[in-house]
C-alpha cells in the first residue's frame, strides 16, 4: 500500500512534467519490479513495504539479479528508472539521500547494430507491393522510415495534419516534446499520396491518426507497426527487420556522404552528441573496412 501510494504520487509528478507515456511506463515499471523483488526476498529492513527504507545493498542485489536473469542492458534500463524515482523521493524530502548515489551503473557490451542495406529494403518493399489498402499503407510506412530515419514512435503517432503534401514535409513529435519538420523525397511522396487516396475511402477515415488498421475502423498502434515490419521482413526473406535499423542506416548514409553532424542531430531529433557516435558505430566500422580495402595495407609484397 505504501509503495502504491508513492508510485501514484510520482506518476502524477511525471504527468505534470509532460513526460511521454513510454518514459513514464518504463520508470514506474522499474520501481514496481524492485518492490516485487524485495517482496520475494528475506527482507528484514521492511523495504518491501516502504520504499523510503530501501538502501544501497537492496538496489545492488536487485541490479545483480536483473543482470543474471535478464541482461545488462535491461539492468541499465532499470537503473535509470530507479535513479529518477529515488531522486524524486529525495527532492520531495521523503528521504535524506538517494540510495542510488553510490550504486554503479551496470556495464553493457557494445553491440554493433547492422544497417539495413538497400537490397534488403527493396525486398521488404517488394513484399508490400499491391493495390490493396494494407499494401499501400505498409509501403508508405516503410518508405517514411527509410527516407527520414525517424523513430518508430514518431512515425506511428503521426496525424493526418502532420503531412504537408504541398511542401513535401512531415512534422514529427520527438522525445521530450521536441518537434521538428523534415522533408521527404519523391518516392515517399508518391507512396503517401497513393495511401492517402485509399485512406479517404477506408473505414475510419475521419480519425486524426494517419495510419489506420486494416479492419475495425481503428488507428494502427506503434506495436501494430512493429509487428507489420516483422511480418513484411519475413515475407521478403529479410531477418531482424525493425524501425531502428533504418535510423542507423540514415546516420550511416549521411556520414558516408560527408554530411555535417550538427545537421544530422537536427534531422534525427538528437540533443546529445553521444547519439551520433552510438548510431554511427556500425557505419564507422564499415567505412573503416572500406578504407582498409582501398589502401591495401599488407598486400603490396
Amino acid at each position: 500500500m505504501v509503495w502504491s501510494s508513492y508510485l501514484r504520487d510520482w506518476d502524477r509528478t511525471l504527468r505534470a512534467a509532460n513526460h511521454p507515456d513510454t518514459t513514464r511506463y518504463n520508470y514506474l515499471l522499474a520501481a514496481i519490479q524492485l518492490a516485487r523483488y524485495l517482496g520475494e526476498q528475506d527482507d528484514t529492513a521492511g523495504a518491501a513495504d516502504d520504499p523510503t527504507v530501501v538502501d544501497r545493498a537492496a538496489v545492488e542485489e536487485f541490479q545483480a539479479w536483473m543482470v543474471q536473469t535478464r541482461s545488462a542492458a535491461t539492468a541499465l534500463n532499470k537503473y535509470k528508472g530507479l535513479q529518477q524515482f529515488f531522486k524524486w523521493l529525495a527532492e520531495d524530502e521523503e528521504i535524506a539521500r538517494s540510495p542510488m548515489e553510490r550504486v554503479r551503473q551496470p556495464k553493457t557490451p557494445t553491440k554493433l547494430i547492422p544497417i539495413i542495406r538497400d537490397d534488403d529494403t527493396k525486398r521488404v518493399l517488394d513484399a508490400c507491393k499491391g493495390t490493396q489498402f494494407v499494401n499501400l499503407r505498409d509501403e508508405a510506412i516503410v518508405r517514411m522510415l527509410y527516407n527520414t530515419g525517424a523513430r518508430l514512435s514518431e512515425v506511428a503517432n503521426l496525424r493526418v495534419y502532420d503531412v504537408n503534401m504541398d511542401a513535401d514535409t512531415i512534422h514529427y513529435r520527438g522525445k521530450g516534446s521536441k518537434d521538428r519538420r523534415v522533408r521527404f523525397g519523391p518516392r515517399t511522396g508518391r507512396a503517401l499520396s497513393r495511401y492517402l487516396r485509399a485512406r479517404a475511402r477506408h473505414i475510419g477515415f475521419s480519425l486524426p491518426a494517419l495510419w489506420l488498421a486494416e479492419r475495425g475502423g481503428h488507428s494502427l498502434s506503434a506495436n501494430g507497426v512493429k509487428l507489420m515490419l516483422r511480418r513484411r521482413g519475413v515475407q521478403g526473406g529479410v531477418s531482424g527487420v525493425h524501425a531502428h535499423r533504418w535510423r542507423h542506416n540514415y546516420a550511416h548514409e549521411w556520414k558516408l556522404a560527408g554530411g555535417d553532424t550538427g545537421d544530422l542531430m537536427l534531422l534525427l531529433g538528437w540533443t546529445s552528441e553521444d547519439m551520433p557516435r552510438h548510431y554511427g558505430a556500425s557505419a564507422a566500422a564499415e567505412r573503416a573496412q572500406q578504407i582498409q580495402s582501398r589502401i591495401g595495407i599488407g598486400e603490396r609484397v
